[in-house]
């Protein structure tokens, strides 16, 4: 085979489609003053409040370094609150304020946005989404992760 071209990499696919899927949702989040990081925290505390650092980090796949300041940022903005855990003083647990809470529209509404963008039928999105997700588990497990 000759030289890979930029074309032919699919990490290049991944990541340029990765930056387009956020520069489409970058409007609406603008408007709640959120970063796409931000929103994938909030997001995961709407599927379930209350959780830890380590749980919200191994949720978003995300190492503690890069989650921490994104919790932080939330928490100076009043939509989130941080507390030691009563049952662990070891553990930090992330809760919704009522200001985060009330953000919980927004997940349908980058999801229909997102939906109308792409023009795919729900089947094509759930094969689309089953395959990223099956290259970031084999990528993971390659990374001894």
């Amino acid at each position: 085979m000759t030289d890979p071209t930029v074309s032919d990499l699919l990490c290049f696919d991944l990541y340029s489609t990765s930056r387009q899927m956020t520069a489409a949702y970058r409007p609406i989040l603008d408007e709640h003053h959120l970063t796409y990081p931000q929103y994938l925290v909030l997001l995961a505390l709407w599927e379930r409040d209350g959780q830890s650092v380590k749980d919200l980090a191994a949720r978003l796949h995300l190492d503690y370094g890069t989650l921490s300041p994104l919790v932080k940022r939330l928490e100076a903005h009043g939509r989130v609150v941080r507390a030691r855990n009563p049952a662990d003083e070891r553990s930090t647990l992330v809760s919704l304020t009522d200001e985060g809470a009330a953000l919980r529209p927004l997940a349908a509404r980058i999801y229909a946005h997102g939906a109308e963008i792409l023009d795919m039928s729900e089947a094509d999105l759930v094969t689309l989404r089953r395959l990223v997700g099956t290259v970031r588990e084999r990528l993971s497990a390659a990374a001894g992760a």
